[in-house]
C-alpha cells in the first residue's frame, strides 16, 4: 500500500460477517434467524415497511424510543406469508417481497414486478471491534436524497455521510457532519424508490459507493445493526411511511408563516422598537422579530438585561398591539455561578439536574456565559423542569422559542481565547432517572424501564431532547395558542418538536445556490419546517445578492432574514429604494400565497409531504430531474428557478412532461422542454403546471391583521384537484373538535369549457363573511359571496 508525506502505514481490523441460516421460526409480526451465536429478524410492520435487526452476541439491546413513534408490537397486523426451500426463506405482503439466502442470510427485496432493491451485497453484515456495518447494492441508475441536513448537491451518489451533530461553523460544499445527524435517505430510479431509517444514535456513517463502487455501506459504533426498508415505489409513499414512524410536523401558528426579522444582536429596546416602526411606515410585511442572546443579562438564560431591556413585558406587549410576535433565543449552557442568585443555576445544582463525568464531577464547558453546566435532557425530571422555566418567557408575551447551541457547542476554554470545541464526555453517563428521581425511566416512550445511558450514545439526542422541552414548556404555558419552536440541532423525528434553520451560513451566492438542496434533502427526511439565513449570516450581502436570496426566500417554508454581529444590517430597506421595492414585492406575494402555503403545512402535518420540493419528488420517473438541484416546487403546483449568481439575466429552465405557464407573462409551455427563461433582478422565473389552483389573499402587514374578507382562487386550465384547508390559524382546536374546514376543488375541460368546481366546504370551522374571485387566468373570473355551498362555474 503506497504511503504518503510521511503518514504512517494503518492496518484495518477484518470484519467478521454472518453465518449461514441455522433455523427460521416467526411469532406474529417477526420473523427470526438463527445464525449459530448471532441472530437476525425481520418484522412485517405495514405491507411496505420492514425492519431488520442483527446482533453480532444473538442478544438484542432494549428498546430506545427516541425517535421511532411505534413499537413493532403497536403496528396494526399485516397479513404475510412465509415460503420455505433449500435455499432461501422468502416473507411476502401485499407489495413487496423479501428473500433470505440461508447461505451468509443475505437480503434482497423485490417488487411486484421482480425488481430487486435493497440487495445485501457480498459482505451483507459484518462487526468487528465498536462496530457493526451492513453493505448493499447500488441498482444502476440509482441515486441517493435525503440524509438530513447536508451541503453540497442534491444527489448523494459517491459521498460519504457521517451522523454526528456538529457545530458546524463556516461549514462549505465539502462539510461532512452538521448541526443535524437524521441517518435516513431514500434511493430512486425509474419505477423504484426505497428509504431507509438507520435507527441508531450512536456514531453512524454511510458510504454511498465511495469506497466501493456499486456498493452502499452503514455502518455504527452501537453494537447491533438495526434499519428500517421503506418501499416506495415513489418518494411521496417513502415519505408517508417514514413519518407514520418517526412522527409529523404539528400544525404551527399561521404567523410563523409570515417573514420574521433577526439579528445578533439588537441590542435594545430602543433598537427593536426603531426595527419595528421601520416596518409598518415602509409597508414591508413581517409578522416576528427574534431577539438573540444580548437580550439576556451577561448571556444567563431565562433572564433579561436590566439596561437594554428594562421593561421586558411593556417591550412584548407594545410588538404584539403592532402586530409582531417576538421569539426569543435560549441556548442549553447555564452560567457556573455558585452564589450569585441566579435561579436556572441555582435550582438545577440544588436537584442534580446538570451532566456529571463519570467519576461524579460535574461537567463544564465555555459558552456565551463563559463556564457553563448543562442539563441532562434525556432525564424526564429536568425535561420537566427545563420546560416550565420557559413560564417566565410566555407569561410576558413570548410566542415562540430559538433553541441554539445545542448540539452541543461547547469550548474548552472562554469564547475570547483561542479555543478547541469540545463536548460531554463520551462516557458521561446521562438519563435514567424519572420525574421523582427513581428508577430508570428513559427520554422515551412513558412506562419504559430503559438503563442510563452514556453519552456516545445521547450525543446525537441533545440538541432533539433539548427542542422536545421546549415544545412541551410552550405548550403547558400557552395552552391557548400554538407556539413555535426553532432548533438548530436535531435528530430523526425533530420535526415533532420543532421548525429547524441551517445553521450559521454566509453573504455568498454559493450559499444562496445551496440553499435550495439543503432544504429539499431536509424536506426528504422528513423535516418540511426548515429555512435559510436570508442574505446569509456572517459577512456582508451586496444589494444585487440580498435581493436574489429575499426571492428564495419566499419558498423558503421558514422565511427569516438574520445576520451576524459586525456584519452590515441586512434589513430589506439598507440595499437602497430598488432592493427594497424588490424585497417588498416578494414578501407581499409571499402573504398573498399565505392560502396555498398554510394548506401545504397541512399536507405536511398529517401525510409527512415535504413543503418545498425538488422536482423527483413530482417526477420520479424523469432521469432528467434526478441531479437538477436549482430548481424547487413549492408544493404541486408552484415552480421556480431562481438565479443565484451574480449578473445573470437568463438562464436554463427544464420543464417536465405537461403544460407549464410562466406566472408572470402567462406564456405557455408543453414539456418536456428545456428553455431559456429572462429574469432581470426585479423577476425570479417562476411556472405553474396546467390544472394548478392557487388560494390567494390580499397583501396584509402582518397574519392577523385584519378578517379575511375576500379569498382569490387563481385556476390554470387543466384537469386537477386541489384541496383548501382553513382553521382558525392560532389555536390547537384543529386537533380537539375538528374545528377546521376543508374545501374541495376541480378544474376539468367539458366540450369547449373549462370548469371549477367547489364543494359544500366540510368541517365545523366557518370563515369570516367574505368574497371569493374565481379568476381562470388568461380569460376571465367570476366572484361570489362564500356560503359554504357547492359552487360550479364554467369560462
Amino acid at each position: 500500500m503506497p504511503q504518503y508525506f510521511g503518514k504512517l502505514p494503518t492496518t484495518n481490523q477484518a470484519w467478521t460477517t454472518i453465518s449461514n441460516v441455522k433455523a427460521v421460526t416467526w411469532n406474529n409480526n417477526i420473523v427470526n434467524f438463527d445464525c449459530g451465536d448471532s441472530r437476525l429478524t425481520i418484522s412485517v410492520l405495514t405491507p411496505n415497511l420492514i425492519r431488520v435487526r442483527f446482533a453480532p452476541t444473538g442478544e438484542f439491546m432494549p428498546r430506545r424510543s427516541w425517535a421511532v413513534t411505534l413499537d413493532d408490537a403497536e403496528w396494526a397486523i399485516t397479513p404475510f406469508a412465509v415460503r420455505e426451500t433449500e435455499a432461501t426463506v422468502e416473507i411476502e405482503t401485499a407489495q413487496i417481497r423479501v428473500c433470505v439466502q440461508r447461505e451468509k442470510c443475505r437480503i434482497a427485496c423485490f417488487d411486484k414486478a421482480n425488481r430487486p432493491f435493497a440487495q445485501d451485497a457480498e459482505m451483507g453484515i459484518g462487526w468487528r471491534m465498536g462496530a457493526v456495518a451492513g453493505w448493499k447494492e447500488i441498482a444502476a441508475d440509482e441515486h441517493f436524497y435525503g440524509f438530513g441536513e447536508r451541503t453540497g448537491f442534491l444527489d448523494k451518489l459517491s459521498e460519504v455521510k457521517t451522523n454526528w451533530t456538529t457545530d458546524a461553523l463556516d461549514y462549505d460544499s465539502l462539510t461532512d457532519e452538521m448541526y443535524q445527524a437524521i441517518p435516513f435517505f431514500m434511493a430512486l430510479r425509474p419505477q423504484v424508490s426505497y428509504g431507509i431509517f438507520f435507527n441508531t444514535t450512536f456514531w453512524s456513517q454511510f458510504d454511498i459507493g465511495a469506497e466501493q463502487p456499486g456498493i452502499w455501506k452503514m455502518e455504527t459504533r452501537g453494537g447491533e445493526l438495526d434499519y428500517y426498508i421503506i418501499y416506495g415505489p415513489e418518494p411521496a409513499q417513502i415519505l408517508e411511511t417514514y413519518t407514520q414512524l418517526t412522527g409529523r410536523m404539528p400544525l404551527p401558528p399561521k404567523w410563523a408563516l409570515g417573514y420574521h426579522q433577526c439579528r445578533w444582536s439588537y441590542e435594545s429596546e430602543n433598537v427593536v422598537r426603531e426595527l419595528a416602526k421601520e416596518f409598518r411606515q415602509r409597508r414591508i410585511p413581517c409578522d416576528v422579530i427574534h431577539l438573540d442572546i444580548d437580550y439576556m443579562r451577561g448571556y444567563r438564560v431565562f433572564t433579561w438585561s436590566p439596561q437594554r431591556f428594562p421593561n421586558a413585558a411593556k417591550l412584548i406587549s407594545d410588538l404584539a398591539e403592532d402586530g409582531f410576535k417576538t421569539v426569543t433565543i435560549i441556548d442549553p449552557g447555564v452560567k457556573y455561578e455558585p452564589e450569585g442568585n441566579y435561579h436556572v443555576f441555582d435550582q438545577g445544582i440544588e436537584n442534580d439536574y446538570f451532566v456529571r463525568k463519570v467519576d461524579g464531577t460535574l461537567f463544564h464547558g465555555y459558552v456565551w456565559p463563559e463556564k457553563a453546566v448543562f442539563p441532562d435532557f434525556l432525564r424526564p425530571d429536568v425535561s420537566n423542569w427545563w420546560a416550565d422555566l420557559h413560564k417566565s418567557l410566555t407569561d410576558i408575551g413570548v410566542a415562540g422559542i430559538w433553541n441554539d447551541m445545542n448540539e452541543p457547542a461547547i469550548n474548552d476554554r472562554p469564547f475570547g481565547d483561542d479555543g478547541e470545541k469540545i463536548w460531554f464526555p463520551l462516557d458521561a453517563p446521562q438519563g435514567g432517572r424519572g420525574a421523582e428521581g427513581q428508577g430508570s425511566r428513559g427520554a422515551g416512550e412513558q412506562g419504559e424501564n430503559l438503563p442510563m445511558s452514556t453519552h456516545i450514545e445521547v450525543h446525537n439526542l441533545y440538541g432533539l431532547m433539548m427542542a422536545k422541552a421546549c415544545y412541551e414548556g410552550l405548550q403547558r404555558h400557552r395552552s391557548s395558542e400554538r407556539s413555535f419552536v426553532l432548533t438548530r440541532s436535531g435528530y430523526a423525528g425533530v420535526q415533532r418538536w420543532s421548525s429547524v434553520w441551517m445553521g450559521d451560513n454566509q453573504s455568498l451566492w454559493e450559499h444562496l445556490e445551496m440553499s435550495l438542496p439543503m432544504l429539499c434533502n431536509m424536506g426528504l427526511s422528513g423535516v418540511g419546517f426548515v429555512g435559510c439565513d436570508i442574505g446569509g449570516f456572517a459577512g456582508n450581502a451586496t444589494a444585487e445578492l440580498f435581493a436574489r436570496w429575499m426571492q428564495v426566500g419566499m419558498l423558503y417554508p421558514l422565511m427569516r432574514g438574520h445576520s451576524a454581529m459586525s456584519t452590515a444590517r441586512h434589513e430589506p430597506w439598507v440595499f437602497g429604494d430598488r432592493v427594497e421595492n424588490i424585497c417588498r414585492e416578494y414578501i407581499n406575494l409571499r402573504y398573498q400565497l399565505l392560502p396555498y402555503i398554510y394548506s401545504l403545512f397541512w399536507e405536511a402535518a398529517t401525510t409527512g409531504a415535504p413543503i418545498l420540493r425538488p422536482l423527483l419528488y413530482h417526477f420520479p420517473n424523469d432521469p432528467k430531474t434526478y441531479s437538477l438541484y436549482d430548481q424547487v416546487l413549492l408544493g404541486a403546483s408552484l415552480m421556480a428557478a431562481p438565479i443565484y449568481r451574480p449578473g445573470v439575466e437568463h438562464r436554463a429552465v427544464y420543464l417536465p412532461a405537461g403544460t407549464w405557464y410562466d406566472w408572470w407573462s402567462g406564456d405557455r409551455y408543453e414539456g418536456p422542454i428545456h428553455i431559456l427563461a429572462h429574469a432581470p433582478l426585479e423577476t425570479m422565473p417562476l411556472y405553474v403546471r396546467s390544472g394548478a389552483i392557487v388560494p390567494m389573499q390580499p397583501v396584509s402587514q402582518y397574519v392577523d391583521e385584519a378578517p379575511l374578507d375576500q379569498i382569490r382562487l387563481r385556476v390554470w386550465p387543466g384537469n386537477n384537484e386541489y384541496q383548501l384547508f382553513e382553521d382558525d390559524g392560532q389555536t390547537s382546536k384543529y386537533q380537539d373538535n375538528n374545528n377546521f374546514s376543508i374545501t374541495n376543488i376541480r378544474v376539468f375541460t367539458q366540450a369547449s369549457q373549462t370548469v371549477v368546481e367547489i364543494a359544500a366546504r366540510v368541517g365545523e370551522w366557518t370563515p369570516p363573511l367574505r368574497e371569493v374571485i374565481v379568476e381562470l387566468v388568461g380569460v376571465g373570473e367570476q366572484r361570489f359571496q362564500d356560503d359554504g355551498k357547492r359552487h360550479s362555474l364554467q369560462f
